[in-house]
């Protein structure tokens, strides 16, 4: 019986290879064999997650035609991966991708890091600041002081707490959004309310329009619902959203969704505009696609003086066009699995009759918590720690990457949590690899994107500062040298890469 439970096909093969574009290689630099490289250029797409493990491989000859290369050299590579653990093999049922043993299971996500991995790890994969102190104990306590009456109840609200409910409500209204309780769903976390989104508006090969780059963990979801991804390439630095692109990619591929971040951009921090917002809001509507609007960095403002542009909802007065996402995780603490869906009452009827077959409800006490804190005002006190957190984190990490890397290029973003960083030329994903074992974890590039994209791409998040910020950039410019001299743990001098 065969052991691979997916295939990866020669084309996807050969996009996902041919995205790590070699470097020139500089004086009495050893280029590898071009069977090294290969299969080096494979390892590390299993050790991303790029390619999952147990996934088939294309046969010899199907790879050495889309690549261009002698089927010589993709035997020699396949052999090389045999050897060194990430490839198995059985006559008649192919080849494919395995780790070896003792090696952890790459995560296709950006997955927390283990706490027992903290003390010597510093953790630049997740976007993600400690809980705002005291806010978090005392909207606990506050929590279980209201909780007496619905212990009595069955504790299922699949469309969250009334009280939640009406008090989301409440503030989109005061944000000049008016809304009523019926058009709010309480979910477990705004990935639960796209994956709830998503299921009710795309079965599986349904075009799906991303922003690219874009966030990583939406961007897996919906692939492992079965979406078909449809770039639409981002403008360069922070200017944001390219209108003429998305309106080309929203009529031609006529796409079922769109999903966008345009407070903050995960990753590159960039900030819609007004007129990009109505301009997006009118382009959905001609093509007939749903937007949802990701409002997950909404509140994370860092610079003094920055006037907030309307809410994209607020283009879309007649609810058919808008659905929009929030959460607690990012401007409260990640830990409070808290998110809600504004969307016209219809579609929230959908998505909550819809919720009996998936998780029922979301927890009261973590509910009533975000509820104390809205109504007793600690939710702003919260934020402005947060957001003081951010800033501090930000400007500290700019400095260190500014002193240490000066090579690299990035745009300060004015709020959020992350930094897009150009690095230089090098391969994000050889940086990464590299970057663990000097003690520093960070995403790389092709992460936030499709098909193999932004590979001199990493994301920075600002969630260490002060010492720890100095020493992330010294590990960082630890691993951008090995990566530029080929240290590669003891194989032969892999190729750098630019994006």
């Amino acid at each position: 019986m065969a052991q691979w439970t997916s295939a990866v096909g020669a084309a996807q093969l050969a996009r996902l290879l041919n995205s790590q574009q070699e470097r020139p290689a500089g004086p009495g630099t050893r280029r590898p064999p071009a069977y090294r490289a290969l299969a080096d250029g494979v390892r590390l797409l299993v050790l991303e997650g790029r390619v999952p493990v147990a996934a088939r491989l294309p046969a010899e000859r199907e790879l050495a035609l889309s690549l261009s290369v002698s089927r010589t050299t993709v035997a020699a590579a396949y052999e090389a991966l045999r050897a060194e653990g990430f490839l198995e093999s059985r006559r008649g049922a192919g080849s494919w991708t395995a780790v070896p043993a003792g090696n952890p299971l790459p995560a296709r996500g950006l997955e927390p890091l283990p706490p027992e991995a903290l003390g010597s790890m510093i953790d630049l994969g997740c976007a993600a600041l400690p809980a705002p102190e005291p806010w978090l104990t005392r909207a606990v306590q506050g929590a279980l002081e209201e909780l007496p009456p619905y212990a009595h109840t069955h504790g299922d609200y699949p469309a969250g707490l009334p009280a939640l409910r009406e008090m989301l409500a409440e503030r989109y209204t005061a944000r000049g959004i008016p809304t009523m309780p019926e058009q709010i769903m309480v979910t477990t976390g705004a990935m639960g309310a796209i994956d709830a989104i998503c299921h009710l508006f795309a079965g599986r090969g349904e075009r799906i329009a991303v922003e690219s780059p874009s966030y990583a963990n939406i961007l897996q979801l919906m692939r492992e619902a079965g979406a078909r991804l449809v770039p639409v390439a981002m403008a360069e630095g922070l200017a944001g959203w390219d209108m003429d692109r998305w309106r080309q990619v929203l009529r031609d591929a006529a796409p079922r969704l769109a999903y966008v971040v345009a407070d903050f951009h995960n990753p590159t921090g960039a900030l819609a505009d007004e007129d990009q917002r109505r301009k997006l809001v009118d382009a959905a509507r001609s093509a007939g696609t749903v937007l949802i609007v990701d409002e997950t960095m909404s509140e994370l403002h860092l610079d003094e003086g920055l006037e907030m542009p309307r809410p994209v909802c607020g283009f879309d007065p007649a609810g058919s066009t808008v659905i929009t996402v929030g959460s607690a995780s990012k401007a409260f603490w990640a830990g409070m699995r808290i998110g809600w869906v504004r969307a016209a009452p219809d579609v929230i009827r959908s998505l909550v009759a819809a919720r009996a077959y998936a998780d029922l409800g979301t927890p009261v006490l973590e509910q009533l918590a975000v509820n104390w804190l809205l109504s007793t005002g600690g939710w702003e006190q919260a934020v402005d720690i947060r957001r003081t957190q951010a800033r501090e984190n930000r400007d500290a990490l700019v400095t260190a990457l500014h002193r240490e890397l000066p090579g690299w290029e990035y745009d300060v973003p004015r709020g959020g949590l992350t930094l897009w960083v150009r690095t230089g030329g090098l391969s994000g994903s050889r940086l990464a690899e590299v970057g663990e074992r000097v003690g520093v974890r960070v995403p790389s590039g092709p992460r936030f994107g499709v098909d193999g994209a932004f590979e001199g791409y990493v994301r920075l998040p600002f969630t260490v500062g002060g010492a720890v910020a100095d020493e992330a950039a010294t590990r960082l410019a630890a691993a951008a040298r090995l990566v530029e001299s080929g240290a590669n743990g003891g194989t032969e001098s892999p190729r750098t890469f630019v994006a």
